[in-house]
């Protein structure tokens, strides 16, 4: 079982939209027996809220549903508990430092690097484009489980 946990800052645009589409990825390639996937915030701003309407509305777009999904905080133990600890942007990565420490198994890893993109994923909270957004996600995640399946 590979266990992935895809995080951003607050856990109701990136990271859900790249848990939900990891999810359809896995699903349409049959190895939903094989994989783990979730999601999960570095701040506490957003704890309990859903998923962004938009990005509930892109995603839907594509036919992928994320009913039930509410913001969590990651914790130190996420580390022990997922094999990928996968950021959506270097700020995430800092603030994922700050929680875990220091990443002696390098399980800890940019989302777009996965697809040879050097870059962070688009902030759809900041520019309202959430196409951009979903084109990045979809591009990172097609390229780990790629590398992963």
């Amino acid at each position: 079982m590979t266990r992935i946990l895809f995080i951003c800052h607050g856990n109701i645009c990136r990271s859900p939209m790249a848990e939900f589409v990891m999810k359809d990825l896995v699903k349409k390639a049959g190895l939903e027996d094989q994989f783990e996937i979730a999601s999960a915030a570095v701040s506490r701003e957003e704890l309990g809220n859903p998923v962004y309407p938009p990005a509930r509305r892109i995603l839907a777009q594509h036919g992928i549903r994320c009913d039930g999904k509410t913001a969590r905080q990651m914790s130190a133990s996420d580390y022990s508990k997922y094999d990928h600890l996968v950021c959506m942007d270097r700020s995430n990565l800092l603030r994922l430092e700050r929680i875990i420490g220091n990443d002696p198994d390098n399980k800890v890893s940019l989302l777009l690097d996965h697809a040879g993109i050097y870059r962070d994923v688009a902030d759809p909270w900041y520019t309202g484009d959430f196409e951009t957004t979903w084109n990045d996600v979809l591009a990172g995640c097609t390229a780990l489980l790629e590398k992963l399946g």
